[in-house]
């Protein structure tokens, strides 16, 4: 594995690269940081080059000027000429996805797939998308961070290790500044990379009702739904995640040498195949 911290003018980003291929960028959520994808980094580092990151004022990186959000799509854009990466997979969580939405619009050549995860973020709400996300603002504004990111069937254990990674960010929703650049949700389409959204069926903050309507704007894009899964399905049902990202890189031909990655678990039936 490799790692660094990336100075600029304005922030310090902490990096880390594992595997070889095609690249494929990990973006965390706002009770994230690198060290949330424990659950990805194996099974898609087999194939692909997989880059995790901490967003300014998250795990080890700094804001140094106090952009927040204003920043995100620079600093994505500064870390992939940094370690010379001219066209990635992105899959943004969350938060998260608004930076790779972000950096989709700036620059979609360089852009391999996009899969955008329990999110909204950087996309017009309109009409009847607006109503259903006003409705959900009010209803979890006063629940604690778990209780908004993890689906009520969530493992204990698997609520206290997020609390503890998430412990180790200077910003929170409370207080992180900035915004992100909001785009109708049409304008995803038709850039010559897949979009795929991404979303568990319990999401509280992101309601999957809201998210249909959202993809059904875009030209060609998919959505999957994950089952008893809320708004952190890659680490609720990461078998499920894992594999949908692992097809999506498979439908854009950005997989390395070393093939798909799939965990052939049970319940999955291969294509022609039996169980």
């Amino acid at each position: 594995m490799d790692s660094g911290m990336l100075a600029t003018a304005s922030a310090e980003i902490y990096w880390q690269a594992l595997g070889e291929g095609p690249a494929v960028v990990l973006a965390h959520g706002i009770g994230g940081n690198h060290a949330i994808w424990y659950r990805q980094i194996d099974a898609l580092s087999r194939s692909n080059r997989v880059i995790t990151f901490d967003h300014r004022g998250f795990g080890l990186s700094r804001d140094l000027d106090g952009r927040g959000r204003d920043a995100f799509v620079e600093d994505l854009t500064a870390l992939l000429d940094h370690l010379d990466i001219a066209k990635a997979a992105l899959v943004g969580q969350s938060m998260g996805a608004g930076t790779c939405i972000g950096f989709a619009h700036r620059a979609p050549e360089r852009v391999a797939a996009l899969a955008i995860c329990d999110s909204l973020h950087g996309i017009v709400e309109s009409g009847e998308v607006k109503a259903i996300m006003d409705a959900a603002r009010a209803k979890t504004a006063a629940l604690s961070q778990v209780e908004r990111v993890l689906g009520a069937g969530a493992a204990p254990d698997l609520a206290a290790l997020y609390s503890q990674i998430a412990s180790f960010n200077a910003a929170s929703r409370h207080d992180l500044t900035g915004r992100f650049d909001a785009r109708p949700a049409a304008d995803l389409g038709g850039n010559g990379y897949p979009v795929l959204f991404l979303s568990g069926v319990d999401d509280i903050l992101f309601p999957i009702e809201a998210v249909r309507l959202v993809q059904a704007e875009v030209p060609g894009s998919f959505l999957v739904e994950v089952n008893d899964a809320g708004h952190s399905a890659f680490l609720e049902a990461p078998t499920q995640f894992n594999d949908t990202i692992l097809s999506l890189l498979q439908m854009a031909g950005h997989v390395g040498k070393a093939g798909a990655a799939h965990s052939n678990a049970a319940g999955y039936v291969a294509v022609g195949g039996a169980t």
